[in-house]
């Protein structure tokens, strides 16, 4: 495959490699692929509105707001409109107001808001790039999810040599392409995947119910790192306070024997990702009216198991998911509790996760988690934002689909 028919923007920043963006504008419409552009009070230093307007085809926007250009495009139209939004060069000024989420033109207005995947081609001189601040301001887009290729090695326009040269056209052009294939490869084969996320509640009486401290977000945010992939992805979510993007495909449920009826009826599905945290008991009988104290004993509510949605999937004869994965949450015993369980219940991958620690799992936006294969090999994710550890764990799983599926090629 190769890079085509792509809707591309590109932020050209401040900085004597500006000059670089006309090739790679020339690579890009030379394969199909529709560019827009905001120029930069700083790149226009560099390279000409009227030179990038006639490469792209298309208005090139300045970094100012006018009643005109607001008219015509608005700052978030532009930025759903990309596919992907390109920044080089990316300068140290440029990567500090982005670090501090600052939206005070339209470039930063236009990355701030947009919901798609920005790749970052940093240019500056070797000492800028080393500098702790620098590098801190790096650490901290990319802990946002941000991508960066370069800066490369080599001679730069100061006569200094060393890291912070920025990457060729070329090689933008081809990290775009491999970018992009990844993701048309699930898309075009119609892979199909079911997430399921959050508590249930097994209700004892009208008001009262058995469940757990889980929120959801992890398995959300994984069912969004799917759909990015181009992987065709429906949620089956227990109680949870988020608020879903539209464009997922989400069903609601309450119990765990809800949950259970849902998964049977997504079937057949290439994979399951099983993050919810299913209540493992629930009330033998529910109550029709609310239970008075004195009505309950230590020994009047009848708990049975509940069914074992991980389990009915991973020991599925007939309509098994080529890719089971299960979650483990642990507050001790962490990676040998999750391999059991693995084991158990016939998964391909177990993600395990410490619900002991308090910044982390439950109720937090971060998450550290372990994958664990059938073979007993342990990827460690370390600490990081649930959206980040979304996006890892789903590279992770659909590398390993391409690799079990031998009929997917």
């Amino acid at each position: 495959m190769s890079l085509k028919n792509k809707k591309i923007l590109l932020v050209i920043g401040g900085g004597i490699a500006a000059y670089k963006s006309l090739d790679l504008i020339r690579l890009l419409k030379k394969n199909s692929n529709d560019v827009k552009a905001i120029l930069t009070k700083s790149g226009k230093e560099f390279v000409t509105p009227l030179s990038v307007t006639t490469l792209t085809k298309n208005k090139t926007f300045e970094n100012i707001f006018d009643k005109d250009m607001e008219a015509e495009i608005d700052h978030i139209s532009l930025s759903r409109w990309a596919d992907i939004i390109i920044v080089l060069p990316t300068t140290a000024n440029f990567l500090t107001k982005l670090s501090l989420g600052k939206a005070e033109d339209l470039a930063t207005t236009v990355i701030l808001a947009s919901d798609k995947d920005i790749l970052l081609v940093p240019a500056m001189n070797v000492r800028m790039w080393i500098h702790r601040a620098t590098q801190t301001n790096v650490q901290i887009l990319k802990d946002y999810g941000y991508l960066f290729i370069g800066p490369e090695e080599g001679e730069m326009a100061c006569g200094e040599y060393g890291e912070g040269k920025m990457s060729s056209p070329r090689q933008i052009f081809k990290y775009v392409e491999n970018y992009f294939n990844k993701r048309d490869v699930f898309k075009n084969k119609k892979i199909k995947a079911i997430v399921t996320a959050g508590p249930t509640r097994e209700y004892i009486d009208p008001v009262r119910y058995i469940s757990n401290e889980s929120s959801g977000k992890q398995g959300y945010e994984i069912a969004l790192a799917l759909d990015k992939f181009g992987v065709k992805t429906k949620l089956i979510t227990g109680p949870s306070n988020i608020n879903y993007q539209k464009k997922l495909h989400v069903k609601k449920i309450v119990s765990g024997d809800e949950m259970l009826q849902e998964v049977k009826k997504s079937l057949p599905v290439d994979l399951a990702i099983c993050t919810a945290a299913v209540s493992d008991f629930k009330p033998l009988r529910k109550s029709k009216n609310k239970l008075k104290k004195d009505q309950i004993k230590s020994n009047s509510i009848i708990i049975e198991k509940n069914r074992d949605i991980v389990e009915y999937l991973g020991k599925n004869n007939k309509n098994r998911p080529k890719l089971v994965v299960g979650f483990s949450a642990e507050t001790q015993n962490l990676n040998r509790n999750s391999i059991l369980k693995m084991r158990k219940k016939n998964c391909d991958l177990i993600i395990a996760n410490d619900v002991s620690r308090k910044d982390i799992g439950f109720n937090s936006n971060f998450n550290a988690v372990s994958l664990i294969d059938n073979n007993g090999n342990i990827k460690l994710i370390k600490k990081n934002k649930k959206s980040l550890i979304a996006h890892k764990i789903v590279e992770i799983i659909l590398d390993k689909f391409l690799i079990n599926d031998k009929n997917f090629n």
